[in-house]
This record gives C-alpha cells, structure tokens and sequence, in this order.
C-alpha cells in the first residue's frame, strides 16, 4: 500500500461553522489554541465542553481519527493509506478482501481462468447499481482500467495493471525492454475489454499467481465516466463521487472531517452503521485526549503517541497486533554521497534495529531484510548484520575516513511524535557510528509526499505496507517502472529477477527468485535500509462491535455496529 500517513503539522479547533488551522510554529496562534483547551479540555475540538449526563455515543454512528486531511480520493492517483482507508469503504472490486485475507467474489460473482492462466473473464453480478441507482457494468472497469494506465493520468499504481497484454507499452510508451513504440514496434492491443455489460475480460502476457489479488485493490475499482467528464477535477467531493460500496460521501469539511453514510444500493444490503464520522486530528496526544473523553469511538496509531501505550496496554479495550508493514530508510541514489553503494551499505549496516521496539514499545520487529519473515521469499542469509567496524571500512573506502568530507546529509520525514523518535534514533546512531552528521526535517504530510515524489532528498524515511500477502508487492516496488519507487535506484538485474518470478508457476522456484532479488536490495545495492515491521495499535470503546484486525491493517466498517438505540448512554461522571 502505499504510505502511511505521519502528520502533526497543524491542530484544529472546531467553532460552531468552521475548524480554525493553526501552525503549530506560530507562536502567538498556539498559546490561544492552548487557552482554548485550558477552557474547554480537549473535546473544544469536536463538540465543545463536555458536561455533565453528555451521551457516551451516538447509536449507530462510528466516531474515529484519519488523523490528516485525505490528500484525494481518486483511487488512481491516491497512495496513501488515508486515502484507502476511505475509499475502502466506499467502494468494492470485482473481489474483495476478507480478514483473513481471502479473496472473494463481489461485484463479479464468479470468474473463469483459461489459457493456462493468461485470461481471466469476470462476470458481473445480475441487478448491480451504483448509490444513484445507475446500473454497474463491465463497462465502468473497462474504463477505469484504462483510465488507471492512460499515461495523462499519471497514476504511481498503473504498473499494477503491466501483466495485463499491452499495458506497459499503453502507459509508458515503451516495451518490456525499454524501447519506444513505433511504426514499426507496434504495441500489441491492450488486453482489457468489456465483451458485455455483464462479462470483463483481461488477457495477461504471463501467468500470475497474485493477479487476482490486484482485483481487490483500491487502483482497480471501477469508475463512473459520466461523473469524471461532468465535475472535472471536483469529481471526488460529496455529490459528485458516486460509490459502489457500503457507504456514500455524505460530506467533507477540508481540514476537519468527513461524513460517510450508508448506501442503501449496496448489493449486501446496508452497513449496520448509519453513519462514519472521521475526524482529521493531527496532534496524537489531543485524538487519545478525545477517546478518553468519549468524543472517540475507536482510535489507532494515528492516535496513540507512544508515551500513551504503557499506562494503556492492559486495558481491555487495547489490542496490539503485527502488520505486513515495513518502515525503512530511502536513500535518493542520484544525489551524492549516495550514489556510492558502498555509502548506503556502510549506514545500513551501523544502525542497530533493536532500537525502535525499545523506543516505541509496541512490540515492533526489527527488519533486517526487505522481505518480512511472514512471507515466501525471506530467508535469513539476507539479514543486514549490525556492524559499526564494517561500517566505517566500507566508508573509509568510499572516500570518507571517520565521516570527513562528507556533503550535508538531510533527512526527510512527515511530523508525527512517534515517527520523530525514530528518526532520532538514527541520527544517533549514525553520529555515534560513522561520525555522520545528520540534519532532521520534518514537514506536514501532503507537503511530504510531494517532496518525496518530485524532488526527494539525500535520505527520507518511508513506509511500505502490503497490498496484497504475496512477495511481490514488496519486491515490485524498486523495480525501475515501479511509480512508487522514489530512490531513483534502478537495476536491470533485478527488474529481471522480478519478471522472472512473477512468471513462475512452482512455489520454491519462485520463493528461489525473490530471495536473490532480496539479496540484491538488501545486502549488495542497498538503495533502502528497512528498519522495522509496524504494529498496529487500536483502541475501541465497549459499545462498539465488529472491529476487525488483518495484518494489511485494511479497515471495513460495513459489520461495525455502535451501541443498541435502546440503551442508556448517560455519562454521569463526564470525563472519565
């Protein structure tokens, strides 16, 4: 998946019409942000003072934190996990996820593989409608599919759809060997197409042992073209954006929250929730404030600073579980002194990974190789070895004896208390290692992922978190035509690697291939250093139901339910 988002750049208090946004660097606007919640506590930024006998809930309305303001909903062109976890639950795939991470059908109610693999045709279930009404055909994924790889969509998760006959050369203008198309290279028609309303058919160069998995992902949900040529660039706001899923975009407050209600055309019959309220609070320690004070029915680790984890981690209404999450280092291999493999591979190697589980505390794993432990493909001889002597060699022969002569080393990160202590840890551990010195910038998130996608610096710490429990969605994302893979790093040997076994049909020789191609990103080139496997940490309150945990940390609310109409919901204490 794509990014997490990491982002305390602003606070928001809420007024009666609209949410002021206050930078937290200015400091007269910040000393009355914090009179306003010396007067009021916390909840000033939802619902006011909370008083005496307030509601502990609204029935049937799920209260929750994105966090930071969505940067898009167009699921072509969005990369973040904020963004997904809102289109999660307006939209559905030709399959979709379980929990268990099963892929089952949705709008396609079966589908046939022939040719060995290399045709898949889907059939769309009978009486399918979008929220308007408007009937869902194999039309509107002809279009989004081709709308997804149209190279004026500029869309990173286009190199999802590759597979597909035709389709690299359609985005990219070239072919699998990096030659242009032309008269006399002609690409081969793209093998996407609607036979009927009720029949998609893709045609794949290769078989795919994961391909079905792409039909669950966000990038590959269907679009309404209607509404795309109608509204422009306004297409995703409330009104315009027509969803498919459980839920409809009711509203959007930019900066302060988003309203999701449920759609009664869903094709399993309407959410058990009314209604999903997502706030957008950014500072981690005022969301946990708003949880403990009821304005929260369930928080995550956009939530929990990482202070809040000891005093909460046996409360009956915490859980902590391992994700398919890795977060690492980038280096930006065009830019000196990173241009020097044996640079990178001198910082991976003088970093100690056990550090992060002791300074988060949430029972984090060191990554000592890109691909996790959890899945075919790793294998221990790739585990990136702690070694500060080795280290300063490889240094000493790249030219910097004891760090000298070094150029200043900028590192890049997004604004978040517990994304900040990591960040430190390793500028420690590189000054007291290799006598780098390291500067710390940190910025607010949509402002850092443009940096990082246009321009990004020397190092930048990031975050990859699975699509889809297979190796490949790891292993493809350094691939030189992968659009998220911002290291500027490329290698024709290991995009050979990648191709190789995303053909191959025998589990071990595959699991063979991506272990050499781990070998490759991991010890020999090292354009990253992955630094630990996330958790994620939730909290729920008890009247709500059905929260579900998956290690793709996928959240669907449509089996959610808050509180029962009927009950007593008094708070006679107010704050607890």
């Amino acid at each position: 998946m794509t990014n997490v988002c990491d982002d305390k750049s602003l606070i928001m208090l809420a007024s009666p019409k609209r949410p002021a946004r206050i930078s937290v660097g200015l400091a007269p606007l910040l000393l009355s942000a914090l009179l306003v919640l010396t007067a009021c506590g916390a909840t000033a930024l939802l619902s006011g003072c909370a008083g005496k006998g307030k509601p502990l809930y609204e029935p049937g309305v799920l209260r929750a934190n994105l966090g930071t303001e969505p940067p898009g909903l167009d699921w072509h062109t969005a990369t973040d996990s904020t963004s997904f976890d809102v289109i999660s639950n307006l939209m559905i795939g030709l399959t979709a996820y379980t929990n268990d991470l099963k892929c089952v059908p949705s709008c396609a109610e079966s589908w046939d593989v022939l040719d060995g693999g290399k045709r898949f045709v889907f059939h769309i279930r009978k009486n399918l409608i979008w929220a308007d009404g408007k009937p869902l055909t194999a039309y509107d994924f002809e279009y989004a599919w081709k709308r997804l790889l149209d190279p004026n969509t500029a869309a990173q998760y286009a190199f999802f759809l590759y597979d597909i006959v035709g389709a690299r050369e359609f985005n990219t203008g070239k072919d699998i060997k990096g030659v242009a198309i032309s008269a006399t290279n002609p690409a081969p028609p793209l093998g996407i197409k609607a036979i009927d309303a009720a029949t998609f058919e893709v045609k794949l160069n290769k078989p795919a042992a994961y391909f079905i998995y792409l039909t669950s992902v966000c990038a590959s949900f269907p679009m309404r073209k209607d509404m795309i040529e109608k509204y422009g660039d306004r297409w995703t706001e409330p009104g315009n954006l027509i969803s498919n899923g459980p839920f409809k975009l009711s509203k959007w407050q930019h900066e302060y929250k988003m309203e999701l209600t449920a759609n009664e055309n869903f094709w399993q019959g309407p959410p058990k929730l009314k209604a999903i309220k997502m706030f957008m609070v950014p500072e981690q320690s005022t969301a946990y404030a708003l949880y403990e004070n009821n304005e929260l029915d369930f928080i995550d680790n956009r939530s929990l600073a990482t202070p809040d984890i000891e005093r909460i981690k046996h409360s009956p209404e915490y859980k902590n579980f391992p994700l398919l999450r890795s977060n690492y280092l980038a280096f930006n291999c065009k830019k000196p002194p990173f241009t020097d493999a044996r640079v990178r591979r001198a910082v991976s190697m003088a970093i100690d990974r056990s550090i992060f589980a002791k300074i988060l505390g949430r029972n984090e794993r060191p990554a000592n190789s890109w691909i996790p432990p959890a899945l075919p493909g790793y294998n221990k001889a790739n585990d990136i070895p702690f070694d500060p002597p080795a280290a300063r060699k490889l240094l000493a022969e790249a030219g910097y004896p004891d760090g000298k002569g070094l150029p200043p080393i900028e590192v890049l990160y997004p604004n978040r208390d517990d994304v900040t202590l990591t960040v430190e840890a390793v500028q420690d551990e590189l000054k007291r290692n290799l006598s780098m010195p390291i500067h710390l910038e940190n910025t607010e998130w949509k402002v850092y992922l443009t940096r990082v996608k246009k321009d990004p610096p020397t190092l930048f710490r990031n975050n990859w978190g699975a699509d889809y429990p297979d190796p490949e969605t790891f292993m493809n994302l350094f691939t030189s035509y992968n659009g998220n893979n911002h290291t500027r790093w490329s290698s024709p040997d290991y995009d050979a690697l990648i191709e190789s076994a995303e053909a191959e049909q025998d589990p071990v020789k595959r699991a063979a291939l991506y272990q050499k191609a781990d070998h490759i990103i991991s010890i020999e080139q090292a354009p990253i250093v992955p630094s630990f496997m996330a958790t994620q940490n939730i909290m729920v309150k008890p009247w709500v139901k059905g929260i579900a945990i998956n290690p793709l940390d996928l959240q669907f609310f449509r089996e959610v339910e808050v509180g029962d109409a009927n009950a007593s919901q008094a708070n006679p204490g107010g704050n607890k």
